[in-house]
């Protein structure tokens, strides 16, 4: 017989949990500056109605990313 050992694959939770707070919290500036440009944007009432939850969610995201270790 043979003492090969083969690490188990990662699941994608556990891919998700190993990101840390940098790749985090470039994604919810992103979100915040899209929701930005929406606010601003004069062409499209959608993009605006939907600008303010927008800039919620990447606040919040940030909120809970600054928490993460680096």
């Amino acid at each position: 017989m043979s003492d090969i050992h083969v690490p188990p694959r990662p699941s994608l939770v556990t891919k998700i949990l190993r990101l840390r707070r940098g790749p985090w919290e470039n994604i919810a500036t992103i979100l915040i500056g899209l929701g930005v440009v929406m606010l601003m944007q004069p062409y499209s009432a959608t993009a605006y109605a939907y600008s303010f939850i927008t800039i919620l969610a990447g606040t919040i995201l940030f909120a809970i990313v600054s928490h993460f270790p680096e």
